[in-house]
Parts: C-alpha cells; sequence; structure tokens
C-alpha cells in the first residue's frame, strides 16, 4: 500500500513531540504506509524555512510555493521572488494560495489580486495550483473560471464546500483533497458531498499540525495520519483501502507528472 500526503506544513509541527527528531515523523508515517509528502508553504519566509529544515535529508517529500491569503504583506518585488522560487525543480505546486473570508474581510480586494496572480504564475510555470477557500467558494470559482485555459489545474485543498461548487471544479478539471475534517462528528455534510466526487479526482491530505483527524483528535496532526483519513474514506464509499490508496497515489502522479 502506498499513501501520499498531498498537504502538510512540515516546519510547523513541534520536535518536541518527536524526541527532537525530524527523522521520527517521517519513520511514523513509513510505519503507516504513506510513502509521499508534498510539504506546503504559506509565504516566502516559509518556503526558505521549510527548505532549510529538509537541507540534505534525502526523503521522499516534494515542496510547493506561494502565499497565503492570510500572509498577504506589502513587499517589494513579491512575485519576483515567488517567480523565482517557484522554478526549482522540487517545487511541483504553486501555493498555498486563494482566498480567505472567515479570519480576513478587510483585505478581499488584495486577496483577489494575489490569487489572480498565482494563477497567473501556475499557467506559466505549468505546475498545478493549491487552492485555499474558507466562506470564499463563489469567488474561488469565478475567478478560476475567469483565468481558466488548457494548462490550468490543481487541488481544493481539505475542502468543506457543497457539491455545487466541488461539480464547478470538477469541471475545470481539478482535483479534490480531503482532510481529517472528514472525520469530525459535525462533518455529516461533507460526507455526503465526498460519496459523489469521481474516486479519479480525490485526493489525501493531513494539513497537519492542523484538523488531526478521528481517532488522534486533540493531538498534533502528522503525514502519518493520512491513513486514517484514508480508512474513513474507503469505509464511507465502501472500497478496499488498498484501492484507494492505489487510485490516489495514481491521481497524484498524474496532476503533478510524477512517475511514483
Amino acid at each position: 500500500m502506498y499513501l501520499i500526503d498531498s498537504h502538510c506544513h512540515l516546519d510547523r509541527l513541534n520536535l518536541k513531540n518527536y524526541k527532537n527528531k525530524f527523522s521520527k515523523i517521517i519513520k511514523n508515517a513509513y510505519l503507516k504506509k504513506v510513502k509521499l509528502i508534498l510539504s506546503v508553504s504559506t509565504s516566502l519566509k516559509n518556503f526558505k524555512k521549510i527548505k532549510e529544515l529538509l537541507k540534505n535529508k534525502k526523503y521522499n517529500i516534494f515542496y510547493s510555493c506561494g502565499i497565503h491569503p492570510l500572509n498577504i504583506k506589502k513587499e517589494k518585488n513579491v512575485f519576483e521572488k515567488l517567480y523565482k522560487l517557484c522554478q526549482e525543480k522540487k517545487v511541483i505546486a504553486i501555493g498555498e494560495t486563494g482566498l480567505d473570508y472567515f479570519y480576513s474581510k478587510n483585505n478581499l480586494i488584495q486577496q483577489k489580486i494575489f490569487f489572480s496572480k498565482h494563477i497567473d504564475l501556475s499557467k506559466e510555470l505549468k505546475k498545478p495550483l493549491i487552492i485555499h477557500s474558507r466562506n470564499a467558494g463563489k469567488d474561488v470559482v469565478n475567478i478560476l473560471k475567469t483565468k481558466q485555459s488548457n494548462n490550468l489545474k490543481g487541488i481544493l485543498h481539505s475542502f468543506n464546500d457543497n457539491f455545487k461548487i466541488a461539480s464547478q471544479l470538477l469541471e475545470m478539471n481539478f482535483y479534490i483533497s480531503i482532510s481529517g475534517m472528514i472525520t469530525f462528528k459535525n462533518s455529516t455534510k461533507l460526507r455526503e458531498v465526498i460519496k459523489k466526487i469521481p474516486l479519479n479526482r480525490l485526493l489525501l491530505e493531513t494539513d497537519s499540525p492542523y484538523l488531526t483527524p478521528v481517532p488522534y483528535r486533540g493531538k498534533e496532526n502528522q503525514p502519518a495520519y493520512v491513513y486514517y483519513v484514508a480508512k474513513f474514506i474507503a469505509k464511507l464509499i465502501k472500497i478496499d483501502i488498498e484501492e484507494l490508496s492505489y487510485i490516489t497515489k495514481k491521481n497524484f502522479a498524474t496532476l503533478f507528472n510524477l512517475n511514483i
């Protein structure tokens, strides 16, 4: 079995929980058959921190590079810097980008501008987008539609919206990534949506250290716990977990054009 954590924040895990050994995080993941990780950045500074953390380590880890809507700041030549960083070989995705209307409502115009520029960068470099959307599904879809082209693709990560939003994303050839949120007691509506998502568009993630799935709610999330997301979804849609692992591995490889 081969599981992939398609979205996590490795630099934000508390190493004290792993005897101050980063290798323990990777070992835990491998014990749960999690064999590939995409570590997602949320700012230029954050990306450099991730690179420093993983320097000289030969783990099966790829990077994304982008600016989260909650980290938008006025910085000189920010997109010139982003463009340069996104061309690095191990950077396979642009983001995390998108819109957040839950935590930040005082800079909506700037959020949309930054999101749009990330989309342009994704199209130019032909690297998929990783999209954050919180209470902003309609605007995310509308902006994507205005920018849509054959080489625009990506993921709506930690999906938690309705099927109308999901179906519009699917029509644009985007993938839907599911986090530990699916295991929460109050996620009954989300579970009904996930049942309708085509299997060839599903991806799995932890978003660690956040959104820890049952049975580890209350503890820090980690890439190993994507196993419990997979286990829950397999039971929900009534397929074998090994089959789900194969499907999601194939989806990830297809999206990012990787030979896994």
